[in-house]
């Protein structure tokens, strides 16, 4: 029985989904399938906002890195011997994570963490809101339009930002959304 395991691997950035198809082929034309059941490319959805619209967008939670779940337990089997050497071989391919450029298994509960990661922002992607706290802000909608301001808080769940701005001379907190906000 195979002991399959998940492996970080490094491969060339902004090139992760087309290193992916490659290894993916490469694997199938040498029959290697059974020693690599998947190969992931590690992606979240986030809502964007872009030149005024609203849109979905899939950004990668590690850029530069691939997850290849394979059976390298034993690795002077001629399979893992085939199965490296494959992967070495396709164009992109970088090495393995791990002490000395031996592959270190992630252990389940990374796994699992970065799954469910991916698979709850398919159902609820975050709001990109790219702002942090401190960043000094614009307002360009609603009651404060016009005001500039301190960011003080950012909940990325309710898609809001909370900004220090000055109204008659005092510090005012105010809630807004993250849309209704540019970086100064």
């Amino acid at each position: 029985m195979a002991a399959y395991e998940w492996y970080f691997v490094r491969c060339q950035a902004g090139r992760e989904d087309s290193v992916c198809r490659q290894l993916i082929k490469q694997i199938a034309a040498a029959g290697l399938e059974g020693n690599i059941p998947q190969i992931l490319v590690p992606i979240e959805k986030v809502t964007d906002l872009r030149a005024g619209k609203k849109r979905v967008v899939k950004k990668k939670l590690y850029p530069g890195y691939l997850m290849i779940q394979a059976d390298l337990s034993d690795p002077e089997s001629p399979d893992a011997i085939a199965t490296r050497s494959t992967l070495k071989a396709t164009r992109g391919f970088g090495e393995f994570l791990g002490m000395g450029g031996e592959p270190t298994p992630l252990s389940v509960d990374e796994v699992s963490a970065i799954l469910i990661r991916m698979s709850e922002s398919e159902d609820r992607p975050k709001v990109a809101i790219g702002l942090k706290k401190g960043d000094i802000v614009k307002v360009k909608s609603g009651a404060f339009d016009g005001f500039d301001g301190a960011v003080d808080d950012i909940n990325p769940d309710k898609g809001t930002v909370r900004v220090i701005v000055t109204i008659f001379g005092r510090p005012t907190p105010v809630e807004l959304e993250y849309w209704e906000v540019e970086a100064v």
